[in-house]
């Protein structure tokens, strides 16, 4: 009960710049096993960075919103693998393969830019926003030394509010 009221009022401050309106949720993917989480900031998404081993599944994954890099969810595991988003950039699609854990990642911006991670294994899963002009803005799931389960958070994000991106 206690990870239900944490998780809304983590919602609700992070949408806070956002018309409810045009929030969606991808449900999570993934066994869920392990300790949930949340990878959130202030801001617009401006960098993502994923570990990953050769021949293996994603071990951990970390967010920069604006200039300000998130707590790593999992382990740093790996080799890191980062895509810097330029000014309007964004993220819209998340792909990948999982079984017990999240095997492989797959970032696609609105520019037509990838960033991929982990080996294509297991069962396909493919997330978008359900508005057009909508972006991530948040994941949660839930991590056991890797991540289990990934889900994602998609919101239309007012530009007058988001001091990040120097509108």
């Amino acid at each position: 009960m206690q990870y239900i009221i944490l998780f809304a009022l983590l919602t609700a401050s992070v949408l806070a710049d956002v018309q409810p309106q045009f929030y969606s949720y991808s449900p999570a993917v993934g066994s869920g096993s392990g300790t949930s989480y949340s990878l959130t900031g202030e801001g617009r998404i401006t960098a993502v960075r994923i570990w990953e081993t050769y021949n293996n599944f994603v071990y951990g994954i970390q967010f920069r919103y604006g200039f300000i890099w998130s707590p790593v969810v999992g382990s740093q595991t790996g080799e890191a693998l980062e895509m810097e988003l330029n000014d309007g950039e964004a993220i819209i699609q998340i792909s990948g393969k999982y079984a017990h854990y999240i095997q492989s990642l797959v970032f696609v911006t609105n520019r037509g830019r990838s960033l991929h991670a982990g080996q294509p294994y297991g069962h396909s899963f493919n997330m978008y926003p359900t508005h057009s002009e909508a972006e991530l803005r948040f994941i949660s799931g839930r991590v056991h030394g890797a991540l289990t389960s990934i889900g994602a958070h998609w919101a239309v994000v007012d530009s007058v509010s988001d001091t990040t991106a120097g509108n």
